[in-house]
């Protein structure tokens, strides 16, 4: 018994009649008469009832049309998983990224991606690094691009670093901030806070400068577009990536807003954005291919 031959007893069923299924399968009626003998012989015992006009398969026939049907779907699925892993023209890929890198990086590298490999079904998921965590150890994704350092000492998982990026805190035009000549954290914590998840170790850090063992976001929005827009209609200051909100800076619906006892560029409030992924899972080709586009946009855009 082998798949060729389960294969056409399903034709033979599902036409009724010797000649068409052979026709159907392609090969000569008497080649199909033997290959479908061949498998009674195997079975002891016949699977159609040839004294019936129509072919109808006996019990026992019934019992193998229900396995033939399965084992043959399997071995087609095992077919098209394994083109998913070894081939670059077919397939799906499910990854995530974090609401900053998914505003420009992950948009930029996908329409590289797409242009090389225009077959590949790619399903992209924003979300926060928690979030994204908790769905790449369940395995429904291969990979996030996100900040790493929640992840760097976690055996389960393997980071690749890319570029830094920092921070940087903005308000709406005429925000009552702007008028004064020199602004401290102390004047920052007087408004509300709004930005995508934190983690932890930056929220201390970032209380501590106005004396604060920590604080509370009064907005928390992994959706940038939404804090954006909440930020231009109240007096809200918001957090977030300096490229997320480049356009609304350079036609002035937006400002920055500068602490004098805050650094502008301080690498421990910076995002450590990088590629995490499965310690000892075999990334298919798609998700090998598409983390190579990512890094080179990341060089890309840091040179611009």
């Amino acid at each position: 018994m082998d798949l060729r031959q389960l294969r056409y007893f399903i034709a033979l069923i599902e036409h009724r009649s010797f000649v068409r299924a052979a026709d159907a399968m392609g090969i000569t009626q008497p080649a199909f008469s033997r290959s479908i003998q061949g498998l009674e012989q195997d079975f002891g015992c016949q699977l159609v009832d040839r004294g019936s006009k129509d072919l109808r398969p006996t019990p026992e026939g019934q019992v193998v049309l229900q396995h033939a049907l399965r084992l043959v779907q399997g071995a087609s699925n095992l077919v098209r998983e394994i083109d998913q892993m070894t081939k670059l023209d077919a397939g799906e890929l499910h990854f995530g990224a974090g609401p900053a890198p998914a505003t420009k990086l992950v948009p930029d590298a996908l329409a590289s991606f797409m242009r090389l490999y225009p077959r590949i079904h790619t399903h992209f998921e924003v979300n926060n690094w928690e979030v994204l965590g908790r769905r790449l150890a369940r395995e429904e994704i291969e990979f996030f691009i996100a900040d790493v350092r929640q992840f760097e000492a976690d055996p389960n998982f393997q980071t690749r670093p890319l570029t830094p990026r920092y921070g940087r805190f903005f308000c709406r035009q005429g925000h009552p901030l702007l008028a004064k000549e020199s602004l401290s954290t102390n004047d920052m914590f007087d408004y509300p806070l709004a930005a995508t998840r934190l983690p932890a170790g930056i929220r201390k850090l970032l209380a501590s400068y106005s004396g604060k063992a920590d604080f509370q976001l009064s907005l928390e929005c992994d959706h940038v577009p939404t804090l954006v827009q909440v930020v231009r209609q109240t007096d809200a200051i918001g957090i977030a990536q300096q490229e997320t909100i480049a356009p609304l800076l350079e036609r002035g619906e937006l400002a920055l807003l500068h602490w004098r006892n805050l650094p502008e560029r301080m690498d421990s409030l910076a995002a450590r954005c990088g590629i995490v992924t499965r310690t000892g899972y075999r990334l298919s080709p798609a998700a090998r291919a598409l983390i190579e586009v990512l890094v080179e946009m990341d060089a890309v855009e840091v040179a611009a």
